[in-house]
């Protein structure tokens, strides 16, 4: 449903925001490997994370990535989503096609506009910091 890269992101995300929940900055590597997501990859999505204000970067020895509790709890899984893959999970039709709306549906237009709005609640409903909360009392996971 959500690119690699998205993927990635949301894992990230959550890692930085159960750790700062104890008031820890994280490295690269830190996330990297409790994340299970490759190094490449979450350079990358940290970067366009911080680009949008989702996550905080502090440089030099005692830096690394954060987010205060206030804004963990602003930020849902949809602010992640857009910053990574745009809006198209929102907007777009389900067989990818250009031209799809009320007025011409495509085969699975009617049927998967319920399906897309209810993906629009539960990401617009479900904050960083109730996910980090779910992974710090090990509720959730984020790695297997």
């Amino acid at each position: 449903m959500f690119s690699k890269a998205c993927e990635h992101a949301i894992k990230a995300m959550i890692y930085i925001a159960s750790q700062s929940l104890e008031g820890k900055r994280v490295k690269i590597g830190d996330i990297v490997r409790n994340s299970g997501s490759p190094e490449a990859f979450t350079a990358k999505v940290l970067g366009s994370l911080t680009k949008y204000d989702i996550v905080n970067s502090l440089t030099g020895p005692t830096g690394g990535f954060y987010v205060d509790i206030k804004q963990m709890k602003k930020t849902n899984l949809s602010d992640i989503v857009k910053a990574i893959d745009g809006d198209a999970i929102f907007n777009d039709c389900g067989l990818g096609l250009s031209e799809c709306d009320e007025n011409q549906p495509c085969a699975v237009h009617f049927n998967f506009k319920k399906v897309r709005n209810e993906i629009r609640v539960m990401l617009t409903t479900t904050s960083i910091y109730e996910i980090a909360l779910g992974l710090k009392s090990g509720e959730t996971v984020i790695k297997r």
